[in-house]
């Protein structure tokens, strides 16, 4: 298919948003509870960290399947049986009454919620190609930004009213709205001719192919250390807002929405260069931005006499800008590697950026989240080492005749 009608496209554009929604919103939603997690469970604030990258990890490790499994079958049975399990593991959490129990049905959650964003990049190259792919992928990202900055708002405006079970009971009736939703306005766009068989050896054999393509992984990990610099916050969110900002749980939103709303900018940004400036231009545009955010970040952590709202939160919306404008551009060009394979390569690349985010919020978050200059100096090595792995790779390929990025 190389391009939409303009209706269908705007419908295209808000499913594929709402189903990319889905997987951060269940992140963010629950920070506000935090506190009361971990006094109601019995447990401490680095114990309940764990809610965070045990998602991750079951995010990450069933990313490797959901794209092959919708290669093999199609994409819309694998995202609605998808978010059918989601939204039981929410009530699974719901109903937790300890924090193992809590952790497996995060995991759980983790396992299906990867299912809107994966299979839905795919669902986006299967529909347009060249400038339409660049300019949906901008639009579904748009939209996508704006669940990290509302999912804490709404944890904090549910905790106002009751306990924090309702989250997760919020959940539950998203997922259901959004599976509904999938059933009644997504169409298949991987018909039966273009399908390919699900077969275990040949799954593991393009996996193993994709990790020694040079090309992809430099591109996943120069994406994943850039959105890693920006992770670093989100998942410090707790710490960073209620001890560093002094702020309460029904104001997370203050730091949320000027940092999403940089990644907005950056997406609409991305959508209106597409045609007029290179891929290769932009990516270096995104990460000039990353980069002066990034150093603006030290500065004012080893500056400021005291850590303050506005000026605390505007040096990450420099950052969440710059990433908005690298990621696109890369990600088309990794899944444009395997035009056969769109859904397989969208899994290899959340895999492999997942489970380093799960890391970040697993481990460098706990560890560094205490020191404003900690969590500063760690953003700014991993977009400094993006950049210079960008900056070398395109030096090689320039030596073989080819842009890498562009």
């Amino acid at each position: 298919m190389t391009a939409t009608a303009p209706t269908v496209r705007a419908r295209l554009v808000f499913v594929l948003g709402a189903l990319a929604m889905f997987g951060p919103f269940s992140i963010d939603t629950v920070f506000p509870a935090f506190g009361q997690m971990a006094s109601d469970l019995g447990t401490n604030a680095v114990a309940i960290q764990q809610t965070i990258s045990s998602y991750l990890l079951g995010y990450g490790l069933m990313s490797l399947f959901h794209g092959a499994i919708s290669d093999a079958i199609g994409r819309r049975p694998v995202i609605l049986v998808g978010i059918a399990l989601f939204v039981l593991a929410s009530i699974g959490c719901a109903l937790a009454p300890d924090l193992p129990t809590l952790l497996f049905f995060r995991t759980v959650q983790g396992l299906c919620a990867g299912v809107g964003l994966i299979v839905g990049r795919a669902v986006i190259r299967d529909s347009v190609d060249g400038e339409d792919a660049q300019r949906l992928m901008s639009q579904v990202s748009m939209i996508f930004s704006i669940a990290p900055a509302i999912a804490p708002i709404v944890g904090g405006w549910i905790l106002g009213f009751a306990e924090w079970h309702a989250i997760f009971w919020f959940l539950a009736v998203f997922g259901a709205a959004l599976w509904l939703l999938t059933f009644l306005a997504l169409p298949e766009t991987h018909p039966e001719e273009r399908r390919l068989p699900l077969n275990a050896r040949l799954l593991i054999g393009n996996y193993w192919a994709m990790l020694q393509h040079r090309r992809f992984v430099w591109l996943v990990v120069v994406t994943t250390l850039n959105f890693a610099a920006l992770f670093l916050y989100i998942s410090s969110a707790p710490v960073f807002v209620m001890q560093h900002l002094g702020l309460n749980e029904q104001q997370f939103g203050w730091f949320f929405a000027p940092v999403i709303s940089g990644m907005m900018l950056g997406a609409f940004a991305t959508g209106r260069g597409a045609g007029r400036f290179s891929a290769h231009s932009m990516v270096r545009a995104g990460f000039m931005f990353s980069l002066a955010g990034v150093v603006l970040n030290v500065a004012y952590a080893g500056l400021a006499p005291v850590f303050l709202f506005p000026w605390a939160v505007l040096p990450l919306i420099v950052v969440s800008f710059g990433v908005a404008l690298v990621f696109p551009q890369l990600m088309i060009q990794m899944l444009d590697l395997y035009p056969t394979q769109r859904g397989s390569a969208s899994s290899m690349q959340a895999f492999l950026s997942l489970m380093f985010q799960a890391g970040v919020a697993g481990l460098l978050s706990p560890f560094l989240a205490a020191s404003p200059m900690h969590l500063a100096l760690a953003a700014l090595v991993l977009s400094a080492s993006a950049y210079g792995l960008w900056v070398v790779g395109n030096a090689v390929a320039r030596k073989k005749g080819a842009l890498l990025a562009g």
